[in-house]
Order: structure tokens, then sequence, then C-alpha cells
């Protein structure tokens, strides 16, 4: 058991290591760097063009061998230090720090939310399997998930805040509220993200309703159910106890996986709502090629979806006793 700790361990810290070297190579190759976009900028902006060759001449001689870029950017990375944004003339760690707690809110909220949902939804769909319930619930599920998340969020942005202006098309919270603990906050919060959860929700919940349907029918057909049933025992604690517990154990890793996608979507979904999270400043960052706040950022979204992978492999045997033993029966 040690063993297999110390090899999963082992494989999330080369796959991080892999990823940033791919990604810092990659990054650097996108056509067009830094100073052709702040040249740009500049010349916008009005700038002398004497001022703007002085400035971008004075990067030149600052900038270095990729080779020698890459040993002290890891460096850095490895002391904590992730750099300064060329844009934003600010610590890359600063604008991370207040960027991500708003990103991490709403993906684990709608997470949440849409898995909660698909647990009941998917459940009662099995219980009515074959039903007319069933078919349109199902056909209903892969229409949803048909459906691009930025396109619902797309929608929702035109129908309820332009047209009918029931929700905020933009921000975390309104001008003028201040972070605190009131209800007041919080309400503010949730009223911004509103849009941005029901984006996510609605478009991903489908798939993950099919799943809980696929695994209660698999489960309504065990031998233990049957037994279940023959012992008298109630239908709600054979749902509850048999088919719901049974039934939601394989869903567990992708939850935890799909929280570490979802910050990877963020990069579209906080551009679509002008929502100021880590996905917001990435989009920027792409926009102004600014290389170490998208390296900083391409690393926290990195570093959690390896997390989530990680930490489901480690736990899964904890929530589900089969996976310790090698036992594929019964796990009540």
């Amino acid at each position: 058991m040690n063993n297999y700790y110390v090899k999963r361990t082992g494989r999330a810290v080369l796959t991080l290591w892999f990823t940033v070297t791919l990604t810092f190579g990659l990054i650097r190759a996108i056509p067009g760097g830094p100073l052709e976009m702040l040249r740009a900028r500049l010349v916008r902006q009005g700038v002398d063009p004497a001022r703007i060759d002085s400035i971008i001449q004075s990067r030149q001689e600052e900038s270095q061998p990729i080779y020698v870029e890459y040993y002290e950017y890891m460096s850095s990375l490895l002391s904590g230090n992730l750099g300064e944004s060329f844009y934003f003339r600010e610590p890359v760690s600063s604008i991370i720090t207040d960027a991500l707690p708003w990103t991490v809110f709403v993906m684990v909220t709608a997470t949440i939310v849409l898995f909660a949902i698909a647990v009941v939804w998917g459940a009662l769909i099995a219980y009515k399997e074959g039903s007319r319930f069933d078919t349109v619930s199902s056909g209903l599920s892969i229409l949803l998930s048909s459906v691009p998340f930025y396109v619902l969020g797309i929608l929702f942005v035109v129908v309820f805040s332009y047209k009918f202006g029931i929700f905020p098309a933009r921000y975390r919270t309104s001008p003028g509220v201040s972070p605190s603990l009131s209800l007041q906050f919080v309400g503010n919060v949730l009223y911004h993200a509103a849009l941005p959860i029901a984006s996510i929700v609605i478009t991903q919940v489908g798939l993950q309703t099919l799943a809980m349907r696929g695994n209660s029918i698999q489960v309504l057909g065990e031998d233990f159910v049957r037994v279940a049933r023959l012992r008298g025992l109630s239908d709600r604690r054979i749902a509850v106890r048999y088919v719901g517990r049974n039934a939601i154990l394989p869903m567990y890793t992708g939850f935890l996986t799909l929280i570490g996608f979802n910050l990877g979507g963020s990069v579209i979904l906080e551009e679509v709502f002008t929502y100021t999270g880590i996905g917001y400043y990435m989009f920027e960052a792409l926009i102004n090629r600014d290389y170490p706040l998208m390296m900083g950022i391409f690393l926290v979204i990195t570093t959690a979806l390896v997390l989530s992978v990680y930490i489901a492999d480690l736990t899964y045997g904890l929530v589900d006793p089969r996976v310790k033993s090698g036992d594929s029966s019964e796990a009540y």
C-alpha cells in the first residue's frame, strides 16, 4: 500500500513538471511575443515612435536565451516566486491570490449543485426505467449535454442581463459593496455568480444524470438488492441504503476531476460574464502575451486537475471498501 502511494505521488509530481515544461515552450512559440503586443499598444495610445523604439530596445536588452529563462523560472517557481506580470505590472502571485477564490467559489458551487441534481434525477429515472419519464428525461439530458456552456452563457447575458435586466452582466460584486460576512455581501456575490453557475449546472448536469441512471440500473440488478426485497425491506430503505449509496460511489472520482476541468473552462466562461477570476486574467494574459501571468495561471489550473485526480486515487479506497480488498461484491 505504501508503494502505491509513492508511485501515485511520483506520477503526480512528474506530470506537473512535464506540463509546466511543455507549456513553457509552447507559450513562447505563440506568434507575436510580448514586445510586439507592447509596441502595438503604445502605438494605439499615440506614444511618440522614438519613445516606443527606446522602450522596446530596453526590453530587448533585458531578454535572455530561452534555456536561461527556463532555469530562472523553475528556480523562482521552487521558491514560490511566480514573477511579475508584463501587462498589469503586479506580482503574478498577487493577481492569482485575489482572483482564485472567486473562480473556486463559482466552480465548486456549480459542481456540487449539478451533482446533487444529477444524483436525485438519475436515481428517479432508473426507478422509472422504460417509462415515458425515462424517455423524456434521458432525451433532455442528452440535449443539455450537447449545448456548450459558453453558448448558454452568452444567451443568458443577452436575455437576462441586457434584455430584461434581471441579473448583472459583469463583475464579481456591485460597485461600493465591500467584502464582509454580512448577508448583503453574500447575497450580492451570489447574485453576480448566479448566471455563471447556472450555465455550468444546466450544460453539465445531463451527463452526470445519465451516469447516475446507469449506475442505479446496474445496482438494481444485483443479487443483494433482490435479497433485500425478499427480506421485506421497504423501497425507501432499499433505495437509500443499498441502491443510492452503491450507485453514487463510482461518481466520486468524476466529482473531483470535474472541479479541476471546470477551473480550466473558466477561461471562456469568465470572459463571457466579465467575471474577474483566474479565467478572466488568463484570457487577458493570452491577448497581451503576458508570459509570467499565463504560466502562473496555467500552473494553478494544472495543479488543481492533477491534485483532484491524485486525491481521488488515494481516497477512493476509503470511500469504497471494495477497492481495498479487491472485492467486487456489495459494499453494504
